[in-house]
């Protein structure tokens, strides 16, 4: 028997499921949760904790809740490290805004003027007082590439102090699994989604504990003009989308916060440099998709994965070593 519910929030479709024990209030507490962390790290508002933060930029320091400021914190760290995610790329998502009806190609002087807003050092950040200061005038906090895994990840924690014993997160395509399913291998089967279809026609099946399963990819939101296609996700030094020839990229991590954070480095770095950092990570798997539809796997979860889509291919090299 299961109990699952689907909620809106975070911008996309929230898929709760719980085995063990069947217990709606778990499904509905977790949703106060997302609520409770929407409400405090959402930009999509006029009113919020980091809007404040982005509305007192260049003027003052703004005090936050223990929530905020430890979501804030771990960004600009994460940020400062240059690795492809960055909290302060507000000003370009806002500038090209790809995936609304005024979204644009901008001038390149446009985009040279919001780059200069988006240096993640000119945070000050005070543990004592709990404060953010953003010194220039202009600056944005967004965190859009960490909050949903950061959120299932306090789901879980929630889920877990409540004695799930087995369940599935899902916000909005970034999963989380909870326990172990009620099957003889206890690995879990995840769906992961392909970069060129619905999200009911996945690439292929995963077998898995209870790891995280986060998917980035062009296919999200694009922007077409005069045959060009401009994807949503942005090279931080360049204000550019970035230009290489990855469709999407999977990451299979215990945490989902740091799922999120090794799909924005692989699109930043692409594969082989990807690799490189992985190096002595046993407990990150990747599986990258390029345009042309060649799939390529981390040796750790590569027999663990399985091909169903026919649009994709593997050769002899896909499997990273």
């Amino acid at each position: 028997m299961v109990i699952n519910k689907k909620y809106r929030a975070l911008g996309t479709i929230i898929d709760l499921t719980v085995y063990n024990p069947m217990d709606e209030k778990l499904l509905d507490g977790a949703y106060e949760l997302i609520k409770e962390y929407e409400d405090k790290l959402t930009v999509n508002r006029t009113s919020s904790e980091i809007m404040d933060i982005n509305n007192a930029s260049g003027k003052e320091a703004v005090s936050v809740s223990e929530i905020s400021y430890k979501i804030v914190k771990k960004a600009i760290e994460i940020s400062q490290k240059e690795l492809g995610f960055n909290a302060l790329i507000g000003p370009i998502v806002k500038l090209w805004h790809i995936g609304f009806a005024d979204a644009q190609v901008p001038q390149n002087v446009e985009i040279i003027r919001k780059l200069a807003l988006t240096d993640s050092f000119s945070v000050i950040l005070n543990d004592e007082k709990r404060t953010v200061f953003l010194q220039k005038k202009g600056m944005e906090l967004d965190l859009g590439g960490i909050a949903k895994g950061y959120i299932a990840d306090a789901i879980k924690d929630y889920w877990t102090n409540q004695h799930v014993e087995s369940g599935i997160i899902n916000l909005g395509g970034n999963v989380l699994l909870v326990g172990t399913p009620a099957r003889e291998d206890h690995l879990w089967n995840v769906g992961i989604q392909s970069p060129f279809s619905e999200r009911n026609d996945p690439l292929g099946i995963l077998k898995t504990e209870d790891y995280s399963v986060v998917t980035s990819g062009i296919y999200e939101r694009f922007l077409k003009i005069a045959g060009k296609e401009y994807h949503h996700i942005f090279d931080p030094k360049t204000g550019y989308p970035v230009a290489n020839d990855l469709a999407s990229v999977t990451v299979v991590t215990k945490k989902s916060i740091d799922g999120e954070i090794w799909a924005s480095l692989g699109f930043y770095k692409g594969i082989r440099e990807t690799l490189k950092m992985l190096y002595g990570q046993k407990n990150v798997g990747l599986i990258f998709t390029t345009k042309d539809g060649k799939v390529y796997i981390t040796e750790n979860i590569a027999e663990k994965f399985k091909l169903t889509n026919q649009n994709f291919f593997l050769e002899e090299d896909s499997v990273l070593h």
